[in-house]
């Protein structure tokens, strides 16, 4: 396993190094100081982890770059910074998870294993935040999900009055995936997609990806893994 650490503080670089041995016995840890030193590094990597301040390209810019170079890659972002309008905002811009510095060693670690599981990590003690109307939802689990099955997929498409390529978009979707990515696995029009996606954030009453990573844990939604492939 590869993963692309990017962060300009050493110590928090040399320290994450080491916990992410943790993460699997054969990850490969490799450190870039800021964006333009880590687009130049060769990949493939299985995740990218990303300081959310950096020199140079920082924030949601730095966020816009390393996905428009790994757009099939899963980006985190690790943050002193637990402003519900900043998590919002780079969930909804394709992380796929938002880890707080503040974080223990546990919680990164259960984290990442979600993400590379195909889910997406939104730390739980903000959600509340993120969604003053709903104080009480509950928040997504830190355990991977199984992958649907077909039957599981179908069963989610009934409960929801989606059908079956929709709820393959939403997935997909909730998964990080650009709709360019979704229209090349799906083989569907980007202008479908979006479609798709419009009514599907309706159906969930979601306004945008970030909500409905958050209203698809709260009714149990399993997305992890690859899905909708016919």
């Amino acid at each position: 396993m590869r993963v692309l650490l990017i962060d300009d503080h050493p110590l928090f670089a040399q320290g994450m190094t080491f916990l992410l041995a943790e993460l699997a016995p054969d990850v490969d840890c490799v450190t870039a100081r800021s964006v333009n030193e880590a687009l130049g590094l060769g990949g493939p990597f299985d995740l990218v982890l990303l300081d959310f301040n950096l020199p140079g390209p920082t924030g949601l810019d730095a966020l816009a770059q390393v996905r428009a170079c790994f757009e099939e890659v899963p980006t985190v972002l690790l943050s002193g910074e637990e402003g519900t309008e900043s998590i919002r905002a780079a969930i909804d811009a394709g992380a796929m998870g938002y880890v707080p510095k503040s974080s223990t060693p546990a919680v990164l670690l259960a984290a990442l294993r979600l993400v590379l599981a195909g889910g997406c990590y939104l730390p739980p003690q903000l959600l509340p935040g993120l969604w003053p109307e709903s104080p009480a939802a509950p928040a997504p689990s830190l355990r991977p999900a199984a992958a649907p099955t077909d039957a599981a997929t179908a069963g989610w498409g009934d409960r929801l009055g989606l059908t079956e390529r929709q709820l393959t978009v939403l997935f997909k979707a909730i998964q990080g995936k650009s709709n360019k990515v979704i229209a090349r696995e799906t083989n569907l029009a980007e202008g479908t997609v979006k479609a798709h996606l419009s009514t599907a954030f309706r159906v969930l009453g979601a306004r945008n990806r970030t909500e409905a990573v958050f209203r698809a844990a709260q009714l149990g939604v399993s997305v992890g893994g690859d899905i909708g492939r016919r």
